[in-house]
């Protein structure tokens, strides 16, 4: 497909002065420009200069990348991070957020608020349409692709019914230029009831003849009923003739879903599962309302000229925003303030080398990447909070910040803003700070000042982490840190489910969550993992040692799901029961994905992974198998969504950094191109755009809330990143080629670099030099010390067996809510530390404060123990009796296999006898329920039958079994007959 026509300017002219005008450059001189710009960018050839860096970056940014296939971006005027995206609306498809289909031939309206690939209709409000004749406010205008051009900051369009209309913004107030027929019915409509999502309580108001000013109420982002107030205020440079309101038809609203939690969902496709609170400030919207409309008489001046502000406050600052940005009726000096800004951030990252089109999917995907989340404070500081009220910017702050499309951005793109704007990151971080502050939790998928709890996880988490870690550090760390634990401790809207992690160490499939959009079990735990992993990075960043090491042992959850025998990530009941009619390829239990996809997203502890798998080559196996497609197949990587991101660069933690650079490749010429459809998936508020800017980079921030990089190649022979600090990160791809991704070898700061992750202090600035190739260098960085850091943790127990009588509530023992008393246990001798001895083995009870793990649900885990002679296990099973098989190593590396049964804790409510290898060692005359007095049931804890250990050796450690048919086998320690101590399990 051809390029679109876009505003450009020559490469090479210098930075955009203020003021000064950008041209307008038909196709036949696009075309021109490109070859200038590829002759200059070309690899240099023996003899001839190294291409030089780009200098004016934005003016390889196509806008129209990602506006068709479904990517949801949009073409019009918007600064980097602004409140103001003026863009046009397209009919019949009007995608959601975005707004604009390149396939559409018509537009129903320029709205002043869009949203770039969110999934769900968003923002597109007010919409403003200049017709010619009758008015009509349900009016659309046709229009042709050949007379419309775009670039960072405006966008013009002839349409078809005569009207050139000019776009051009600040960050919080845009300026229109309409050219008219000469006519004595000009008119601009203004289409109130038109957001994507519907309005309720639309305004229009006329306060003379050159000014109007309204509001609308939309919201319901995916159906959740969130609400938000728009209000703008207009001005004109002539007067209008006439004016006033007319009927207009309501724009439906997203209806509410409200499927069971354990209902899957298409990729891109998010949809609300069960309850969700309500908020104060609940959208409502109504069944009909009024537009607004000036009319101008143009039969002696053509050009009429506007200029807009909006605020989410109040009309008032709705004037003081445009009047404190837009002072004056300088259309050019606004286009190229704006270009100016675009080319100053995107210069951040100057490239050199590779082909325009390569240079242009760059700075298009940076561009989209910049684009969230949004100024919504007013330049007075006024913002609306999460508590319905006005508040004001934080001192030593800028702006406060909205749309976070958490679920998504927390992947690579708030590593980039971060990276690229760290004063921007930073006020973002201090915005969701207040809105903690203000509500008792972070926002998870907020649009504008409301939460909606779409999607899962707690990415709050994350995304503040890998704030800090790349290098936007000025906002209050320390409530951050407190808000974030207290999250991660707490049941509450962002994490429903949370006692189940605690007690159980999994989400159940059949768990009763019960509010706030809780589904896919499965995905959900892995979610919560890399949330907790990112709270230990950030606490051991702020010196916290005890919460580092707290959360990232509770981040290895992820193996409480692991079936060894399947090799796959698997829903598992409350019980601990493997969920049943599990398929690798179904997305039941999962988000937005499959299991294929997830089992690979345990980002900070690959190397743990790969171990689970059966080892690097089992998981070699695993990855050549789900990269065989890029775009879903057979169940495989959807690198359009983002539960696939991380896969690619997952072969640098097995010794295989060479598949990562092929495969990444493919991605970007599979994927990515310089068209409308050349972009997969939902660019969900610049996530998948900063991927690819990353990919390009030869990098990709892999461990959440850590500033590691996994390394693949880069695209480009150059590429030289200002650094938050002021310094320089060089990175140089000598022979880089589309066939040459390649690593031959590469240097840091002139010394021989041979890992597959980017040097420790990379973010202090130096020079990363690659040599590139057509054929794969196998050995470079292929040792197992050359793989990017994992981060194991040390967990010990996994599950919560017992409760004490005033605290019922804090244990589960067999996932119904039911756990063993403490005092019970006390009663009968047996409290933290003590001894218990059976058939000779001897037994240390778990010594760990109340309501904390305190025995393994056995699945694998590899217990630490020592001693010779025989072995025997105390615990008991849950919903059984239970079976498995153990491993015992020992310390010259032998293993021996042994049989683990272990009768029903209840020995089913009485009905049944313990299994013959089983002693009872403990019994209590009652258990303890949740939220209810003691249920007298008797309880059981069992020791096996001891079996002889291989004379002459001895254990150095355990793993438990991983094969365990049905409910819950749960181990309370490891005893030993003779030659041992008793053992007290830990990893």
């Amino acid at each position: 497909m051809a390029r679109p026509a876009r505003l450009s300017r020559r490469h090479g002219l210098g930075s955009f002065l203020p003021g000064a005008r950008p041209q307008f450059r038909p196709l036949a001189m696009l075309a021109a420009a490109a070859l200038a710009v590829a002759a200059t960018s070309a690899p240099a050839l023996a003899g001839t200069a190294a291409p030089a860096l780009v200098t004016d970056p934005a003016s390889l940014v196509n806008p129209f990348i990602g506006t068709s296939h479904a990517a949801d971006d949009f073409p019009g005027a918007d600064m980097p991070f602004g409140m103001v995206q003026w863009s046009p609306d397209t009919t019949p498809h009007r995608p959601d957020g975005g707004g604009y289909e390149y396939n559409d031939s018509s537009i129903t309206g320029f709205g002043l608020t869009h949203i770039a690939g969110p999934g769900c209709r968003a923002a597109g409000d007010i919409p403003v349409l200049p017709t010619v004749g009758a008015v009509d406010t349900g009016a659309t205008v046709g229009f042709s692709h050949a007379n419309e051009s775009a670039a960072p900051g405006s966008y013009t369009v002839s349409l078809d019914n005569g009207v050139k209309t000019e776009l051009a913004v600040t960050a919080r107030s845009g300026m229109a230029r309409f050219t008219f027929p000469s006519t004595s019915q000009a008119n601009l409509l203004f289409k109130l009831a038109a957001s994507q999502n519907g309005d309720s309580a639309t305004q229009f108001q006329v306060a003379n003849d050159r000014e109007v000013s309204g509001q609308v109420t939309s919201g319901n982002f995916c159906g959740e009923g969130n609400a938000y107030t728009v209000y703008f205020d207009m001005v004109f440079d002539q007067p209008f003739s006439n004016s006033g309101t007319a009927a207009a038809a309501a724009t439906p609203s997203t209806p509410r879903t409200n499927v069971p939690p354990s209902t899957p969902e298409a990729p891109n496709k998010p949809v609300l599962h069960g309850a969700v609170p309500r908020t104060a400030h609940t959208f409502t919207p109504q069944a009909s309302g009024s537009d607004g409309y000036v009319t101008f008489d143009t039969t002696g001046h053509r050009v009429v000229q506007a200029k807009v502000g909006i605020s989410y406050v109040s009309a008032a600052d709705a004037v003081g925003n445009r009047t404190a940005e837009n002072a004056d009726w300088n259309f050019a000096g606004v286009r190229g303030a704006a270009y100016s800004t675009w080319n100053s951030l995107l210069g951040r990252v100057r490239i050199a080398g590779g082909t325009t089109d390569r240079q242009t999917v760059f700075y298009t995907a940076l561009y989209h990447a910049l684009l969230h989340p949004n100024v919504i404070s007013d330049s007075n500081g006024r913002y609306p909070g999460f508590d319905g009220t006005a508040h004001t910017v934080d001192p030593g702050h800028g702006a406060a910040y909205a749309n976070y499309s958490g679920w998504d951005v927390y992947r690579s793109q708030a590593q980039l803003e971060a990276l690229v704007a760290p004063r921007v990151a930073s006020d973002t971080a201090q915005s969701m700070v207040d809105d903690y502050r203000q509500t008792g939790r972070f926002p998870k998928w907020s649009e504008n000042n409301g939460e909606t709890y779409v999607m899962v996880g707690d990415p709050a988490d994350e995304i503040i982490a890998d704030y800090y870690a790349f290098g936007a550090r000025d906002f209050d760390t320390a409530t951050a840190l407190k808000g974030m634990i207290a999250e991660a401790t707490d049941t509450n809207n962002n994490r429903p489910g949370l006692n189940y992690l605690e007690q159980l160490g999994r989400l159940p499939s059949n768990g009763k969550y019960g509010c706030c959009n809780f589904y896919g079990a499965a995905s959900t735990t892995l979610e919560y993992d890399s949330a907790d992993f990112a709270v230990s990075a950030l606490a051991g960043a702020l010196h916290d040692t005890a919460d580092q090491h707290r959360f990232a042992d509770r981040a290895q959850d992820w193996q409480n799901l692991f079936d060894y025998g399947s090799g796959f990530i698997q829903p598992r009941d409350a019980s601990g029961t493997w969920t049943s009619g599990f398929s690798p390829t179904s997305g039941k239990y999962f988000v937005e994905g499959d299991s294929w996809q997830y089992t690979p997203m345990v980002p900070f502890n690959l190397h743990g992974l790969a171990t689970a798998m059966g080892g690097d080559t089992a998981m070699a196996r695993y990855l050549d198998t789900v990269l065989s497609s890029l775009t879903g197949g057979s169940g495989y990587t959807d690198l359009g969504n983002e539960p696939s991101l991380n896969i690619p660069w997952e072969y640098d933690y097995i010794g295989r950094p060479y598949r990562t650079q092929k495969v990444v490749r493919q991605i970007q010429d599979q994927i990515w191109t310089d068209s409308p459809s050349g972009l997969a998936g939902n660019d969900d508020l610049g996530e998948m755009s900063s991927w690819y800017v990353w990919s390009a980079l030869g990098m990709y921030p892999e461990t959440p809330g850590t500033a590691d990089l996994a390394l693949g190649s880069p695209l480009f022979t150059q590429a030289v990143i200002t650094l938050p600090s002021g310094r320089t990160l060089t990175i140089n791809g000598t022979g880089a080629a589309d066939d040459a991704p390649y690593v031959q070898s590469a240097t840091w700061n002139g010394t021989a670099w041979n890992k597959a992750h980017a040097p420790a202090d990379a973010l202090g600035g130096g020079t990363l030099t690659y040599t590139l190739g057509t054929s794969a260098n196998t050995s470079w960085a292929s040792a197992a010390s050359a793989a990017p850091r994992s981060y194991p943790g040390s967990p010990t127990y996994t599950d919560v067996g017992t409760s004490s009588d005033s605290a019922t509530s804090s244990a589960n023992f067999d996932g119904a809510g039911n756990s063993y008393s403490a005092n019970a246990l006390s009663a009968v001798g047996v409290t933290g530390g003590s001894r218990i001895t059976v058939d000779g083995a001897s037994f240390t009870w778990p010594d760990v404060a109340p309501a904390t793990p305190d025995n393994y649900e056995a699945n694998g885990q590899t217990a630490r123990a020592s001693g010779s002679g025989s072995i025997s296990f105390l615990g008991a099973a849950n919903n059984g009796p239970s079976s498995g098989t153990a491993v015992v190593t020992y310390t010259d590396g032998t293993a021996q296999s042994i049989t683990v049964h272990f009768s029903d804790w209840t020995l089913n409510a009485g009905a049944s006898a313990p299994l013959p290898d089983n002693t009872v060692a403990v019994t209590t005359s009652y258990r303890n329920h949740a939220g209810a007095s003691s249920d007298n049931v008797k309880t059981y804890v069992f020791a096996t039958t001891p079996v002889a250990l291989a004379a002459g050796r001895t254990v150095s450690s355990v793993r438990l079994p991983s094969d365990v048919g049905s409910g819950g086998l749960h181990v309370f320690a490891i005893g030993f007959g003779t030659g041992g101590a008793p053992a007290a399990m830990r990893r």
